[in-house]
């Protein structure tokens, strides 16, 4: 991870910073107070602020590539999906970011360290259909999340949250000719999560956001990450999940891109129903 680089208290004139929240290869997040809405009385004035980390903040385009994110983001209005507010720009000290709601809870990376064994399929089940509601939305609006990994989900009381969209692409946005981030200028993808397609240098797709989500989920059902794979060797069903759901789950976890013969719908359909029974009693 990059370290956070040395700023200023309070940024714009309004947003006090308290604490770094996470930190990443291409961003930093910090928990600050809106001291404007603070002063106006709002009962709750906390919002999480998300800059630039090195080396991406040194380059010329930096704040446009963070507006890009931003923009991808706000387009969303998910349950399941991050809430961004406002992006800004502290011109003192040339510094661009954008606000968004602070998300109470633990990410997945920092829980799944508590459940050796996987988590039991009451408490999965509802998880999974909420990653992949989030995700299936997303893909709806034309919206590739395009890193999803279990540091960019988060769990609460109010259910997850899937957020970080720095690595995503907006099929609007690409149409329109406004800039993206380059994949060539920064490896960034998370080898356990990432699609093969991507580390070898392929595009962005629903397939490979498919592919990350799987990961997810076959690791909170096992307690472990897939093994390496060589050639056809086939995974064996985690010890959570039941067995008339493997199958979709083991489609969307092919290496080769055509195998994923389900869609991020269909495995959602697939783990949301219970067995069939063909008897009664």
């Amino acid at each position: 991870m990059s370290e956070a680089p040395a700023l200023p208290s309070l940024l714009a004139g309004r947003y006090q910073l308290e604490r770094v929240l996470g930190s990443g290869g291409m961003g930093v997040v910090y928990r600050a107070r809106d001291l404007l809405h603070e002063a106006f009385g709002e009962p709750d004035c906390r919002v999480a602020l998300k800059l630039l980390g090195e080396p991406l903040s040194m380059c010329a385009d930096a704040h446009v590539l963070l507006y890009s994110e931003f923009a991808m983001t706000r387009s969303l209005r998910h349950e399941h999906v991050v809430r961004v507010f406002s992006f800004e720009v502290d011109t003192a000290h040339q510094l661009a970011f954008f606000t968004m709601e602070v998300m109470p809870g633990l990410t997945l990376d920092r829980m799944l360290p508590k459940c050796p064994q996987g988590l039991p399929w009451h408490a999965l089940q509802p998880m999974a259909l909420q990653l992949l509601d989030a995700l299936d939305y997303t893909h709806r609006q034309g919206v590739l999340h395009g890193d999803v990994k279990p540091a960019n989900i988060m769990v609460g009381e109010q259910g997850m949250r899937l957020f970080d969209f720095g690595l995503g692409h907006a099929e609007v946005q690409a149409r329109a000719g406004l800039p993206g981030l380059s994949r060539s200028r920064l490896n960034a993808w998370t080898p356990a999560y990432a699609a093969p397609e991507l580390m070898a240098g392929g595009a962005p797709s629903a397939s490979a956001d498919l592919y990350g989500a799987a990961c997810v989920l076959y690791e909170l059902a096992e307690g472990r990450r897939p093994v390496d794979r060589q050639g056809h060797q086939r995974l064996p069903r985690p010890r959570q999940l039941p067995r008339h759901c493997w199958p979709s789950l083991c489609s969307a976890l092919a290496m080769d891109p055509e195998q994923r013969t389900v869609s991020v719908a269909e495995l959602r359909e697939a783990l949301a129903n219970r067995r069939r029974r063909w008897f009664l009693g």
